[in-house]
């Protein structure tokens, strides 16, 4: 009788819009002014989920906690107060309308009006220059030109060129998320455009969102910017508070034909040296025949200059077995866990890591955590995320492998020969397992590194001998190239049965199989590994960017060669990435 007598109270005099519900949550009684709310009449013994779309615990929680809830209506917004009226279970609950519709709508104006900076950068302009024909050369900037300020102006943003290749961009939040609708439709437009090359034109794009002040926005956009570049430029991508986001990516990087940065890096590496007491050197865990190979030369050139050097090295796979018990059998290598690395790494020391360039995956953080100074070699699309204390950065995604731009190196930083006939046979064999042979990103650079090598003492005979596989890895790869699936006429997928220990290998080796099948554009292959994981091996002709497919599940790589590991199993996996190119409609288009 008291609680109803409230009840009735709270409902006449309230000023604001006001229900209350009942412990099922059907509405009891209803003031006036609810009608601001609710465009009906008669809400009374309604259900508050159907009047609303909130949920009864919701607003249980909320009458507990004191937590505004928030409701849209009818073209308004009303911030909504909770109260609990009574005890015990058969509670009601009073709640009360607030009308903030004009702070929605300024804020939602304040949002659309904040700046954005945007980085744009022609990525090869300067590989034009020389090749082609002054006249055509002068058209495609022109044409390039006249399409980001159209593509500004139809924004109504004001832009900015500052260097022959550079743009600044100054946008709105509300044009921002245009861009994202529209897909940065730009980079197509500006691939289109015809030239003398083999190549399109392509654009880098740097997005900064939500700093604090426009500087703040600006380094926002200068990481975005060099993000994009990293992973081989015709993207854009956005940097805001908390993450990064990508679009677009589908072109492979160009080639570089000149090859000053790799003797400018050369003479940085070797000066970092000279100056370090000792050098230690990492790859990835579980390291390939790239990682292993460019470590070998890394270690070369220290030893050349008089520098203690070692290997951080702990677990390696079987397929590793016979190159690495040749490497000792040489004793001419320090070869040396994390945990005696950490032992013995001082304020001095200088790290060089390479074939990655991910916390998550070097052989030990914990060492470039207490070495002041790291040097990173790598190949691979650059990710967010960043090594400490990096002092030099060599990461160039045109390059086929780690090997190949540490083979330019060792070129410029040894004055006479000093690799090894071994070493030779060593990077010659990292750049043969990450092009498959020379059959994928074997650019011109590619194959003069190889003739380096072939020059320097390596032999392919002996190279071929670490590619052989036992009997049962053949068997297992044999077995998933008879059970592949083929979708659409162009995508290829399987499962390989069992726990593997060298999954990665197996998976990758049966995705180039795959790859050689007459019609078939990408390939993805997934099977388990000894720790019970799925491993994720994707190759593409070019048609499709796997890097991209493969990071939306926590992996990476390259446009055409990527992967991923995952708790799920091997077939849910498959179905998963199934599913992203039905999304990215490449199935659908290809059927």
């Amino acid at each position: 009788m008291y609680v109803g007598r409230i009840e009735k109270l709270l409902t006449h005099y309230s000023m604001v819009p006001m229900c209350i519900i009942n412990s099922l949550g059907k509405v009891t009684r209803a003031n006036k002014r609810i009608a601001d709310v609710f465009k009906y009449d008669g809400i009374v013994d309604n259900d508050i989920f159907v009047l609303t779309g909130i949920k009864f615990p919701e607003i249980a929680e909320s009458a507990r906690t004191g937590k505004a809830l928030f409701l849209r209506k009818n073209d308004k917004a009303f911030k909504i107060l909770t109260e609990f009226i009574g005890e015990g279970e058969t509670a009601s609950i009073v709640m009360s309308f607030i009308d903030m519709t004009s702070f929605e709508t300024l804020k939602d104006l304040y949002n659309e009006e904040k700046p954005c900076i945007a980085l744009i950068n022609v990525d090869n302009l300067d590989e034009m220059t020389p090749s082609g024909k002054e006249e055509s050369e002068l058209e495609v900037s022109t044409e390039v030109d006249r399409l980001i300020r159209s593509w500004s102006a139809g924004m109504g943003a004001a832009i900015s060129r500052y260097k022959d290749h550079m743009y600044e961009m100054l946008l709105t939040h509300k044009n921002y998320r245009e861009l994202v609708n529209s897909k940065f439709d730009i980079l197509d437009e500006v691939r289109k455009i015809e030239t003398d090359m083999d190549f399109p034109v392509t654009l880098s794009i740097g997005i900064g969102i939500g700093g604090k002040t426009i500087a703040e926005s600006e380094d926002y956009a200068q990481d975005a910017l060099n993000l994009a570049l990293g992973r081989g430029g015709d993207q854009a991508v956005v940097r805001n508070v908390k993450n990064f986001e990508y679009y677009g990516g589908k072109t492979q990087s160009v080639e570089k034909g000149y090859k000053g940065k790799s003797r400018i890096i050369a003479h940085a590496i070797k000066l970092l040296m000279t100056q370090s007491t000792r050098i230690f050197i990492m790859g990835h865990a579980n390291p390939d025949m790239d990682c292993f190979g460019s470590a070998l030369g890394i270690y070369r050139i220290a030893k050349s200059i008089g520098k203690e050097a070692f290997i951080v090295m702990n677990e390696y796979n079987s397929t590793m077995e016979d190159i690495i018990r040749d490497a000792r059998e040489t004793e001419e290598y320090e070869f040396i866990s994390s945990d005696k690395a950490l032992t013995m790494a001082d304020k001095g020391a200088l790290a060089v890591v390479v074939d990655t360039h991910r916390p998550t995956l070097v052989e030990s953080i914990a060492l470039l955590e207490k070495i002041n100074r790291t040097v990173i070699i790598d190949h691979h699309r650059r990710t967010e995320g960043s090594l400490p204390n990096t002092l030099l950065s060599y990461m160039e995604s045109y390059a086929s492998s780690a090997s190949e731009l540490v083979t330019e190196i060792v070129q410029y930083a040894c004055e006479k020969k000093v690799l090894s006939k071994f070493e030779a046979d060593a990077l010659l064999a990292g750049i043969m397992v990450d092009t498959n042979r020379f059959a994928v990103k074997a650019g011109v650079r590619t194959f003069e590194a190889a003739a380096w090598l072939k020059r320097a003492g390596a032999d392919l005979e002996n190279v071929r001998r670490y590619f052989q596989t036992d009997a049962e890895s053949f068997r297992v790869r044999a077995q998933c190239i008879a059970g592949a699936e083929f979708i659409g006429g162009c995508v290829a997928m399987s499962v390989c049965p069992g726990q593997i220990p060298d999954a990665q290998i197996v998976n990758s080796q049966v995705a180039d199989e795959l790859l050689t099948i007459k019609g078939i554009k990408v390939s993805f292959v997934a099977g388990r590994n000894q720790q019970g994981l799925t491993v994720v091996s994707a190759r593409s002709l070019g048609d499709v960017n796997v890097q991209r497919i493969m990071e939306k599940f926590g992996g990476g790589g390259h446009f055409n060669t990527a992967g991923t590991q995952s708790e799920l199993a091997p077939g849910e996996m498959l179905a998963r990435i199934r599913e992203e190119l039905e999304r990215q409609e490449f199935v659908k288009t290809s059927q």
